[in-house]
């Protein structure tokens, strides 16, 4: 089943929306519309009621005891009234008019109510009547003891609201098509800036990772074009390094690949046992490099994609549990290792990478430093951040070298001590993917190496 398109999407929201907003405003219409009517209406019977006591107030001098008086409804077919509007009688016919005098009908219409229907209150009043409702006005005439009483037909005044209502429905009925049509057109035109933008990036191949132009696009889509453009400037960088790595790496394994290669023709042409113990020694040792070598590059490859849990990580028993690890080296190195600060310190760290980084910094630092040297690891806060300094007493970076350090395959020339120039670039993609930061620096003795890590407090 194929999925709805983003146009089809957008209209069937904002087409409903906007025909119950129609719908509401129509009711509201309505409902105004009858009030305003039902006003005017009523104020049409009050004038009605007056002007007949202006008009008749003569006759009710005159009555006296006599019976009430008849007065007929003109018949509005004689000398072609009706021409001017067919509804007229109709209007007539809905109203009807009675005068009373000490509670006897005086005069009346010829389309009243009979005289069962009883006086009614002053003021306004709906009566049923005839299966119909009237709306009746009671004018009790000051001074006198007359009353006149006025009505019509509520259903009248309901039939002109349906009317008003009907002769606006039936132009909307043309109008909303119209409505729709345009809406449809106006998501359709609007879109067309996101599907170029989409033919843009549909373009771009893993060789073209160029910027797409974002000066054109509408000041909404600006920031989506210009994190896209981030995007694909991040990924252009990441295949850059990843040609780099594979390069670099294929470099570096052709030495110890070389070397092996070498022992093992020597290995095979060796004329005694004393040669052939000498060159498997050198194979061994060959083969650890070449075993380490691997598994840094392992590491650094793993590090840029491996999923994060984070949590709240005790640094301090990271860090000592690490040391505990490599016991049997610094005891062999005779290294004066300390380790202090506040065993309670929690970051907000993945476990198993904020373990490598720790294990990098203190294998660098037992590496470099020589026999019966000095190893210091602190952990102090700083603001919202933890930080972990471990000082060396090695030979130390040169402040020029202190930047450079961070790339792949980078290394410090250092006699009697091979590296494979990954340690410090596994520790930098770590403290980046955990949000820290890391800085090199001279210890306060001025010998040897100064790494500080800061790490975002759980």
């Amino acid at each position: 089943m194929s999925r709805a398109t983003l146009t089809r999407n957008l209209f069937f929201r904002v087409t409903p929306t906007i025909l119950i907003t129609m719908a509401i405003i129509g009711g509201f219409a309505f409902n105004s519309a009858t009030r305003e009517i039902n006003n005017v209406y009523d104020a049409q019977l009050i004038n009605d009621a007056n002007v007949l006591w202006m008009l008749l107030h003569n006759q009710f001098e005159e009555t006296g005891d006599a019976p009430p008086k008849h007065i007929a409804d003109i018949d509005l077919s004689m000398g072609n009234q009706l021409a001017l509007n067919e509804d007229a009688d109709d209007y007539a016919d809905a109203h009807m008019f009675r005068a009373w005098k000490d509670n006897k009908i005086v005069l009346f219409s010829g389309s009243t109510f009979p005289a069962e229907i009883p006086l009614q209150r002053a003021g306004f009043t709906n009566v049923p009547y005839d299966s119909e409702l009237w709306r009746i006005y009671s004018l009790p005439i000051p001074e006198t003891r007359v009353v006149i009483e006025v009505a019509e037909k509520v259903a009248m005044r309901q039939t002109l609201v349906s009317n008003i209502l009907l002769n606006l429905i039936f132009p909307l009925l043309i109008v909303i098509p119209l409505i729709a049509l345009l809406i449809w057109f106006g998501i359709n035109s609007g879109l067309g800036t996101i599907r170029m933008l989409v033919q843009q990036i549909r373009s771009r191949s893993p060789d073209d990772l160029s910027a797409i132009p974002v000066d054109t696009l509408p000041r909404d889509l600006s920031p989506l074009g210009r994190s896209i453009n981030q995007l694909l400037e991040d990924l252009d960088d990441s295949l850059k390094a990843e040609r780099r790595f594979a390069d670099h790496a294929a470099h570096q394994l052709r030495t110890p690949q070389a070397a092996l290669k070498l022992l093992l023709q020597m290995l095979a042409q060796a004329d005694n046992e004393k040669e052939r113990q000498a060159i498997i020694a050198d194979l061994i040792i060959s083969n650890e490099r070449a075993t380490y070598l691997i598994e840094q590059l392992l590491r650094a490859a793993r590090v840029g994609h491996q999923p994060m849990q984070l949590q709240a990580v005790p640094l301090y028993s990271t860090v000592a549990s690490v040391v505990a690890e490599m016991g049997n080296l610094i005891t062999a190195k005779q290294l004066d290792m300390s380790l202090d600060g506040d065993e309670k310190a929690l970051v907000r760290a993945d476990e198993p990478l904020l373990r490598l980084m720790v294990s990098n910094l203190i294998e660098n630092a037992v590496k470099y430093t020589p026999a019966s040297g000095r190893i210091r690891v602190a952990i102090t806060v700083a603001n919202n951040y933890w930080r972990l300094s471990i000082s060396d007493s090695g030979p130390g970076i040169a402040e020029h070298h202190r930047e450079a350090v961070f790339q792949r395959f980078y290394r410090v020339d250092t006699p009697q001590i091979e590296g494979t120039g990954l340690g410090l670039t596994i520790v930098a993609d770590i403290v980046k993917r955990l949000s820290g930061t890391i800085a090199l620096k001279s210890p306060a003795s001025g010998n040897g190496l100064l790494v500080e890590v800061l790490l975002p407090k759980a």
